[in-house]
């Protein structure tokens, strides 16, 4: 598989309103084939010669997709920053975050995360894309943080499953852990941690023609090549870390889990994210097991650190995100949230 400019867009040289229309298109093109997503994995699923729900079936209905969607919003969130970023050029872009109003940076993206109902892989696009305009990587790491970790379909279910007052006391740890650590690692300096492609294109410029000369069509056009660059390197990874957190998601070893977590031992909290982590999952897909936890006996803090790491800190995710940042830059993000996770879960335990 490669990525080229669809066929659908013109060439280079072709009148203005054939750009329009082609982008138009396949914009609109990519929206119907996203709402069509579940009934397609179902209809392919059922292809295959197991049923719907075994293990297999599972694995296979989430592999069909999640591997579209993560595509398609790359493709779409690529495109609109590649063409976002041929007015704000990395310079400018650090330049409006700089000094005292960067310091609101953290808490806004945080807060855009908590809006966005992504799991961790569906939030690497919009990461990726942040962190090819030029954003502030603390910034950007503040978003990745809050998307997974208390976004709205995590807290609805969370509220259901606990109630109000502690789905809100979660949600202000969550939004916290997410801020916080983002400040942390932007005051640490780690661009240099970026993979050299990532900085160069930073480093760059936007387009052959000065930012003040380019046309509709020449933003357009960036847009485009930024795809071309971007996906081009990042699919085949989307599709590894996808294909690994497909084959846990069905085969959950929910009662390893059960024995681990299912009393309070100091050692509980720490367990939980270590189980957590290697796991995939989105926050509707972990709401059931922690539930199962808590029945079972375990200590709530223990259940929320297992959920926090499950969809902050999951294996797929670090697959993907090995491609824009090195495994130096990873380790020290999974230090800093798991740091804060384990912080929750015993702050947790310690007060109900």
């Amino acid at each position: 598989m490669s990525v080229e400019t669809p066929e659908a867009l013109p060439p280079r040289g072709a009148p203005d309103w054939l750009w329009y229309l082609g982008v138009a298109s396949i914009g609109l093109a990519l929206y119907l084939v996203y709402g069509q997503l579940i009934p397609f994995s179902e209809w392919a699923t059922a292809l295959f010669p197991v049923a719907r729900h075994s293990h297999s079936g599972e694995a296979i209905a989430f592999f069909l997709y999640d591997v579209p969607k993560v595509l398609l919003l790359l493709t779409g969130i690529v495109f609109v920053t590649g063409v976002l970023r041929s007015w704000f050029s990395p310079e400018k872009t650090r330049a409006i975050l700089a000094g005292k109003r960067q310091i609101w940076g953290y808490p806004l993206a945080a807060f855009l995360g908590v809006l966005t109902p992504f799991c961790s892989c569906s939030s690497v696009p919009l990461f990726i894309g942040f962190v090819s305009a030029g954003i502030p990587l603390g910034v950007t790491f503040s978003f990745l943080i809050a998307g997974p970790m208390v976004g709205p379909v995590g807290l609805g279910l969370l509220y259901g499953l606990v109630g109000w007052k502690i789905a809100t006391i979660y949600l202000v740890f969550g939004f916290s852990i997410a801020t916080l650590a983002g400040f942390v690692m932007g005051r640490m300096g780690l661009e240099r941690y970026l993979q050299d492609w990532v900085r160069e294109m930073n480093a760059g410029p936007v387009g052959d023609l000065p930012e003040e000369r380019l046309t509709l069509v020449d933003r357009l056009k960036i847009g485009v090549e930024q795809v071309r660059e971007i996906v081009g390197k990042v699919w085949i990874w989307v599709l590894v870390g996808i294909g690994i957190g497909a084959a846990i998601h069905g085969y959950v070893p929910e009662a390893m889990m059960l024995k681990i977590m299912g009393g309070e031992a100091w050692w509980s909290v720490p367990a939980a994210v270590v189980v957590g982590v290697p796991m995939y999952t989105n926050a509707a897909g972990v709401i059931p097991i922690v539930e199962a936890l808590l029945g079972k006996g375990a200590a709530l803090g223990t259940a929320l650190a297992f959920m926090m790491s499950v969809i902050a800190l999951s294996l797929p995710e670090m697959i993907i995100l090995k491609q824009v940042l090195t495994y130096r830059l990873i380790g020290i993000f999974i230090a800093v949230v798991a740091a804060g996770i384990l912080a929750t879960g015993y702050l947790f335990n310690f007060l109900l």
